[in-house]
């Protein structure tokens, strides 16, 4: 069994476990505001132009170019016995945490695979609950995510889960008390700060609210938080507005200083931020019209340019530096027509990482995208932590 590759992958609408009642309508408007922010992106380049090969003016250097110690590792797209492997995040350049489904086609495993192929397989669900893996993050030390699954009546249950990393210890059951989870497809979905693991999850009632949950790691009670208004969780100690300037504020809270930043966004403008650095789109008459990125506070503000890209995640600056983008209309192969692309706000400039991209992920720090057809299919990883100057 191999894996297909699919178009680019950058969907903000927050998610629901399956089975999951969703039951605030203005929360889903404000998520579908987020998609539209995060995927229909026309990325600009400056107006004087990146930084572009000498010896062909207006072609984008490449990585390799740019950074010539950058290493592009490849990992396979299926596990040695047999199934289609998709890497959900990199515990580094080669160490992978994924899903694969079993051998017999009755499960579906989440499993940590090694440098050298080796693989630990940490948890199985069967493939009839309509199983997902979800919200991965881990501290360095250990891994948590949540599990869902739905019953004959599509009732759907989440519960948190955890493993050590440095040993082969069982997994655990953190907590079955989890609310109605949602995901925004972002690194930050769930989040371990000092030994708990926090995510987020609708509030119950008729007016959006979010509810900020945690678990201990060692296990114990849940502790619930709630705030009025629809919030994702970025990086820690920040919240971010779950939805863009077309729904209302967008705000930053600090969850330690108790502080709410208002951004400053136009009529025209959808926003969507992280804790430093906040992507802006413009829209034109006829619609999209460029995007810009700037502080929260508004300063700093600089035009990408013009163009037909859009942004790959939903986080914005990676790092608080890369900006990760695709090409769609990219004139490469039929199967992977995506060119992938990093724009650098340190030198200003965007890089090609790669051409015929399907599917593009990045978290933690590092990038991967699968490339080739059903005969040839694997995925590439860089980890963009390696690029310095």
């Amino acid at each position: 069994m191999t894996v297909t590759a699919r178009p680019v992958e950058s969907t903000g609408a927050p998610s629901h476990p399956p089975g999951r009642h969703r039951r605030h309508r203005p929360w889903h408007l404000a998520g579908l505001a987020g998609a539209l922010a995060a995927t229909v992106l026309l990325v600009v380049l400056p107006q004087a132009g990146p930084t572009t090969s000498a010896d062909e003016p207006g072609r984008l250097r490449t990585v390799a170019e740019v950074w010539p110690a950058a290493e592009i590792t490849e990992v396979s797209a299926n596990l040695a016995d047999g199934p289609a492997y998709s890497p959900v995040l990199f515990l580094d350049g080669a160490t992978s945490v994924g899903t694969a489904p079993s051998p017999d086609g009755t499960a579906l495993r989440l499993v940590v695979r090694a440098a050298d192929g080796s693989v630990r397989e940490l948890r199985r669900l069967p493939l009839g609950a309509t199983p997902q893996f979800g919200g991965f993050t881990t501290d360095g030390g250990t891994l948590a995510w949540s599990e869902s699954v739905a019953d004959e009546d599509g009732r759907g249950r989440t519960e948190m889960w955890a493993a050590g990393l440095a040993d082969d210890a069982e997994p655990r059951r953190l907590t079955t008390d989890t609310g109605d989870v949602v995901f925004f497809n972002s690194q930050y979905d769930m989040v371990i700060n000092e030994g708990s693991l926090y995510w987020v999850a609708v509030a119950p009632g008729t007016e959006p609210a979010t509810e900020l949950r945690s678990v201990p790691l060692a296990g114990g009670e849940v502790t619930v938080r709630t705030d009025p208004g629809a919030w994702a969780l970025s990086r820690w100690p920040t919240m971010v507005s779950a939805g863009s300037g077309e729904t209302g504020p967008i705000r930053i809270r600090d969850l330690v200083e108790r502080r709410i930043t208002d951004v400053p966004a136009g009529p025209t403008e959808l926003v969507t931020c992280g804790p430093t650095w906040c992507r802006v789109l413009v829209l034109a008459a006829d619609g999209p019209g460029r995007i810009d990125l700037m502080r929260p506070d508004g300063t700093d503000r600089r035009r990408i340019g013009d163009g037909t890209v859009t942004a790959s995640t939903i986080d914005v600056a990676v790092l608080d530096r890369f900006e990760v983008l695709s090409l769609s209309s990219a004139p490469t192969s039929l199967a992977n027509s995506q060119q992938l692309i990093v724009y650098d706000l340190q030198r200003d400039e965007a890089v090609v990482v790669s051409d015929d991209v399907g599917m593009v992920l990045c978290r933690g720090g590092v990038l991967w995208w699968s490339v080739g057809d059903d005969s040839s299919a694997s995925w590439q990883v860089l980890d963009l932590r390696s690029l310095t100057d």
